[in-house]
């Protein structure tokens, strides 16, 4: 392993400390870069506004309903958002972030099992609130981000003047209320169906210590911006795009949805950004066919490439002037590029890399705050989900003969348990504070975790031999005709055994391009079995597959964009 220093950063023990060392140490860098009113061009919020804002929503808040009380947020990424999550934790109680894809049932269920006692919604969601109004009987106030003539919702304007009056008064029920750290003040609801998902207990120590080890890796400073394209309720997102860009003095710029990444990333000219592979992945799929969509361009790049890497062992980097039109993709400015939520494709990391790109995946889980391990900037494998984090004891727990086990984790940053779950809890933290992740995989001679599958999706063989479907699944990624996959085990009844499975839906772009739009079923097939007989040539013969079925539409996924397996 390489001896190399982490970087120095804030010590932090509750959020407050967040807000109140981003106003100590830079109070001149705005915190935010967002667009009220669906303005044309970014405003800008400054750190006092901000922290401002914080205190008097959260001495409103303690106005209505006692310390300790339960407030929910749903709603889209936006300026509120920050304040109300913020405003809740610092002071108030425990914060409930709600997935705002979730049917309206399902955000009964969740608010429901949280007892929330506020509910702070965005305009955007007023349908849905409308339906469950006074379905809930904890609820005692309802809070609109927008204002709206409905005298069952308190405008939150409304109550950003009141804190403001209560504070210009004295009152200093909330700035100067007692944060114990130890105590469960987040509440997050894992993806998945809500009638199945679980809910995750964290405090402000299992959050404080990821920000610290996470930033003593990887660094971020005030001269950052941060591009914020993924939901909030997502603790990846809350944690790393959110507190983090606070606590270190970046600008967080606003990205109004998906649709507008490509133009919003020009107008902010962010460094860095977090992404789930499937969107670093469409960047690179849409470079790559444009670079090919004429050869004297793509020899052109490709020579560029060469040069540029022979130029990099005589420590000479002129990638971003020679690849300048993949640099402006990103706003021209972009240096950073964090992906987690799932594996990446080492050739896509290896890709950006060579553009001059810092390039780099982490793994995660609500449970652990959510970052475990991560790449750092100074020290990365592209096969690998990362270092563990400092100050955090990962193991593999039964190794078999490869040296494959559950990943198990002990630290700071583990989760409290599961609310009001015991049986849950238990199964996943044992009795000597280790939290059992479900992943399986191994740790290199580097010290670097490498995740090999889920233990819920390994299938076992006939001779007794464990199958990851993951391998698989991503062997058959890296051919440009597979546009997603999903591999099973099934009892052949013949055969008496368990075979292999493949599941593809086809990128229907290759196809077309190769047999054209009136390509048939039995065409496809073909297509997609001569994919599986070059996959199976690099794998043993009880990981073959043994049988390719053609799926003509994507798979169900849920709002993290996994695939549903089951």
């Amino acid at each position: 392993m390489k001896d190399i220093p982490l970087y120095e950063v804030t010590k932090i023990t509750n959020l407050r400390d967040v807000i109140k060392t981003r106003v100590k140490e830079f109070p001149e860098n705005p915190v935010f870069l967002h667009k009220p009113n669906k303005s044309k061009d970014y405003v800008p919020v400054s750190t006092e506004q901000y922290d401002h804002d914080i205190d008097s929503l959260g001495t409103a808040f303690m106005h209505y309903v006692k310390k300790g009380s339960r407030i929910a947020i749903l709603a889209e990424t936006r300026y509120e958002w920050y304040v109300t999550y913020l405003a809740t934790t610092n002071g108030t109680g425990c914060v409930v972030p709600i997935d705002k894809e979730l049917k309206t049932e399902e955000i009964i269920n969740c608010l429901s099992r949280a007892h929330a006692d506020y509910l702070v919604f965005s305009s955007s969601k007023l349908e849905s609130v409308n339906e469950l109004y006074g379905k809930i009987d904890s609820i005692k106030y309802y809070v609109c981000m927008d204002d709206i003539d409905d005298e069952r919702y308190i405008n939150y304007s409304r109550l950003i003047k009141e804190g403001e009056e209560l504070l210009e008064s004295g009152d200093k029920t909330f700035t100067e209320a007692t944060i114990d750290p130890e105590e469960m003040t987040i509440l997050l609801f894992t993806s998945g169906t809500t009638s199945k998902s679980k809910a995750v207990m964290l405090n402000q120590r299992n959050i404080c210590k990821n920000l610290m080890s996470m930033f003593s890796m990887l660094y971020i400073d005030r001269n950052d911006m941060f591009f914020s394209v993924l939901p909030l309720h997502h603790t990846y997102e809350c944690t790393c795009g959110f507190l983090g860009q606070v606590y270190r003095g970046t600008t967080v710029a606003i990205c109004s949805g998906l649709r507008y990444i490509t133009t919003e990333i020009k107008q902010a000219q962010p460094t860095c950004v977090l992404m789930v592979p499937v969107m670093l992945e469409m960047f690179y799929k849409n470079i790559m066919k444009n670079i090919n969509s004429d050869p004297k361009k793509a020899k052109k790049f490709n020579t560029g490439r060469k040069l540029s890497k022979f130029l990099m062992k005589l420590h000479i980097d002129v990638r971003k002037k020679l690849f300048a039109q993949i640099h402006d993709v990103f706003g021209g400015r972009m240096r950073l590029i964090i992906l987690g939520g799932a594996p990446v494709k080492p050739e896509a990391l290896e890709f950006f890399q060579d553009m001059g790109f810092i390039c780099v995946q982490g793994y995660g889980l609500t449970e652990c705050a959510p970052i475990l391990a991560l790449n750092r900037d100074v020290d990365f494998e592209n096969e690998a989900a990362g270092l563990p984090l400092p100050g955090v004891d990962v193991q593999i727990l039964n190794p078999d003969s490869d040296g494959i086990g559950e990943f198990i984790a002990k630290g700071d940053n583990v989760f409290m348990g599961y609310y009001e779950d015991p049986e849950a809890t238990a199964e996943a933290l044992d009795s000597n504070g280790y939290y059992h992740t479900g992943d399986l995989g191994y740790i290199d001679k580097n010290g670097f975790c490498i995740i090999t599958g889920r233990k819920k999706n390994v299938i076992i063989a006939q001779n007794g031999k464990n199958v990851f479907p993951e391998e698989i699944e991503y062997l058959l990624s890296l051919d440009e005709h597979v546009a997603e996959s999903v591999v099973t085990g099934e009892h052949d009844d013949i055969k008496n055994d368990i075979i292999i499975v493949a599941t593809i839906f086809p990128d229907m772009d290759k196809i077309e391009e190769e047999l054209g739009k009136d390509a048939t079923d039995e065409q496809i097939q073909t297509v997609l079995e001569d994919v599986v007989s070059k996959v199976n040539d690099k794998l043993v013969n009880y990981k073959k597959i043994k049988r390719t079925v053609l799926r003509k539409e994507e798979f169900e996924k849920n709002t993290s964009r996994k695939i549903k397996r089951y």
